[in-house]
């Protein structure tokens, strides 16, 4: 049942991606273009995200398991620090880079974006580079 609830949600939010337009590069570079031609509908998107999971925050912390029986992620950390900070910039330069967040990316290789597909395998890559480049610069990584 977990499988095929998990399933069903990712296809809806790949589906909501794809319907709101967010695969579309350009259309993310133009929300990110603030002095240029900008581009707000990505806000939308934004807050129909943020309003549900704020909802559901708040449902998981009064709750021991999931509605599933899973455990619970455990509340994302508020500690904002040098890790935090430089990963926030190094991802949000490659989203304005190419117009590609990791959900969008995915959701476009359902039909046939070569774009969202280099982006992934060089996402992958530089997922399992960056833990040894991290060991170099953050001890305690």
């Amino acid at each position: 049942m977990r499988i095929l609830t998990s399933l069903l949600c990712g296809g809806l939010f790949g589906a909501g991606l794809v319907v709101s337009g967010m695969t579309d590069t350009a259309r993310v570079q133009g929300f990110l273009d603030l002095f240029g031609a900008w581009d707000p509908t990505l806000m939308f998107v934004m807050g129909g995200a943020i309003v549900p999971m704020f909802f559901a925050w708040r449902v998981a912390a009064n709750r021991e398991a999931a509605i599933l029986g899973g455990p619970l992620p455990a509340p994302p950390s508020t500690t904002i620090d040098t890790r935090l900070a430089l990963g926030g910039v190094l991802f949000g330069m490659g989203w304005g880079l190419s117009g590609f967040c990791p959900g969008p990316a995915f959701a476009s290789l359902s039909f046939g974006g070569t774009g969202g597909l280099i982006f992934m395998v060089a996402m992958l890559a530089s997922m399992f580079a960056a833990r040894p480049i991290i060991g170099v610069f953050f001890r305690n990584a």
